[in-house]
């Protein structure tokens, strides 16, 4: 059992079920329940003992909580925003708000690192008497502690339901923890030695400010991407392709595209290959089934069916030519699919899809001089027609 199995027990019903809407709400909300309490307790305690002892660096730490109780709120209302149901001018429902949530947990954490930067520096130019004491120290530990706890049941609940802000929040409770462990070594020292550790304090603030802003550019990067339609999940593609692969019947998989509207609805196509001697029906039939079997699963897929010639000497024997040139080549990193010969009086083309990755800069034009130019010799003539698709890897 997970350490937060009780947890989601006592406030999650049916909490293993998180493709259900519902119960990616619930754990949306207890998180950010959760989230709101512990950081306005913390701010609550690091704001006395810092306005105390007047440090710059507890002080810092204390508004960082706050705006974290902030975040913990914008996520909470992110995920009822997201629960909405599909309507007539969003018939994909309303799931990408989690995206933009962590968007604005994102600009947050950036506002809130400019201020404490500013501070800082006011503090390092004009420096102030610290008082610290035992009890600062034994809070920020409390703090530390708390903090640790936050992120870990943050990033449980984030990848228990593939939620971006809640990812977003366990990062930043993680910086937490590094920014406050800097604060507490700097408020122990400033016990032993207070005229030293006034610059101390004020550098650590500026430290922690500087750390804030770096995450919180990096976390506005992450959740940026899929409003933008970044890459999906490696995992994601490679559970596709292979459970297409797994259908008895199913030659070869190109094509695939994924598409989501939020983390629990993605959309998804691609070009599956079959025999074409089979009976058309049946292999209808058999697509039809693996569509429906994704359905289940949360993914809305539709299955191109790409009949394919297995039975052709020729064809075959070109393909194995052209598929052993490309792979001596390239590393087998370029991929073939939808491979058919077009038999003319003087000539014969050669038509495929050569599946090239991102990083490598090859034409179509160079493909076909490299394979015309290797390609065993005959007494045909064969012209290469070639199209370029860019693979997500």
């Amino acid at each position: 059992m997970k350490i937060f199995d009780p947890l989601k027990k006592a406030f999650i019903k049916n909490y293993k079920n998180t493709n259900d809407p519902d119960v990616r709400f619930r754990y949306g909300v207890t998180a950010g329940i959760f989230g709101i309490v512990t950081n306005a307790v913390l701010f609550v305690m690091k704001v006395v003992v810092g306005l105390m002892s007047r440090s710059i660096s507890v002080i810092a730490d204390a508004v960082n909580n706050l705006s974290d109780a902030g975040s913990s709120g914008v996520t909470l209302i992110g995920f009822k925003l997201s629960n909405r149901p599909a309507d007539k001018e969003h018939p994909f429902g309303h799931a990408r708000y989690e995206y933009i949530t962590g968007l604005v947990v994102a600009f947050i954490i950036l506002i809130i690192g400019g201020s404490l930067l500013k501070s800082s520096i006011e503090k390092l130019i004009e420096p102030t008497a610290i008082e610290a004491s035992v009890w600062t120290a034994v809070i920020l530990a409390v703090s530390i502690l708390l903090k640790s706890i936050q992120g870990l049941l943050y990033r449980d609940f984030g990848k228990s339901i593939s939620s971006t802000s809640l990812y977003a929040s366990a990062t930043d409770s993680r910086n937490d923890v590094i920014s406050t462990t800097l604060v507490l070594a700097s408020t122990i020292g400033a016990i032993f030695r207070p005229d030293v550790f006034v610059i101390v304090d004020a550098a650590v603030g500026l430290a922690v400010s500087l750390f804030i802003l770096i995450s919180g550019i990096k976390l506005v990067k992450e959740t940026i991407d899929p409003l933008l339609g970044g890459k999906p999940d490696k995992e994601l593609v490679d559970h596709i392709i292979k459970k297409v692969s797994s259908y008895p019947g199913i030659l070869g998989v190109h094509d695939l595209m994924v598409h989501n509207y939020g983390p629990a609805k993605s959309f998804a196509s691609l070009h599956a290959e079959v025999d074409a001697g089979r009976n058309v029906m049946e292999s209808h039939d058999l697509i039809d089934n693996i569509e429906r079997d994704f359905h289940s699963e949360g993914i809305f897929m539709v299955i191109h069916m790409d009949p394919v010639i297995t039975d052709d000497p020729e064809l075959n024997e070109m393909k194995q030519s052209v598929t052993d040139l490309i792979d001596k080549r390239y590393d087998g990193k370029i991929k073939l699919h939808d491979f058919r010969l077009v038999k003319g009086v003087t000539h014969t083309n050669v038509l495929f899809d050569a599946v090239v990755p991102f990083e490598m800069k090859v034409t179509a034009k160079e493909l076909a001089d490299y394979i015309s130019a290797n390609i065993p010799k005959t007494d045909k003539i064969y012209y290469f027609v070639i199209n370029i698709d860019r693979a997500y890897d």
